[in-house]
């Protein structure tokens, strides 16, 4: 019998585990395809809502901003208003 039949499945190709690297790229192809059907998803509810007359980059800006921390939202809305006095906007 062969060497190679010999070995058993999970064997060390080079000092890696080849099943464990298999199992890990598989995994990650797997997650980058449900993240491509999501990116899809979240595109058509853009357009949905672009068709219903909301302005899309005022929505990604809302999106943007409830991912943040209140306090740190103030901050900056309270800094943006005193700039804006000072230039007379």
């Amino acid at each position: 019998m062969s060497e190679a039949l010999d070995r058993p499945v999970d064997t060390a190709v080079g000092g890696i585990a080849a099943d464990r690297l298999r199992s890990i790229i598989e995994r990650v192809e797997r997650l980058e395809a449900e993240r491509k059907a999501l990116t899809g998803d979240i595109g058509d509810i853009f357009a949905e809502a672009k068709s219903a007359g909301f302005d899309v980059k005022v929505i990604r800006q809302l999106l943007r901003l409830r991912r943040r921390e209140p306090a740190e939202v103030e901050a900056e809305e309270t800094l943006l208003a005193i700039y804006r006095r000072a230039l007379g906007l």
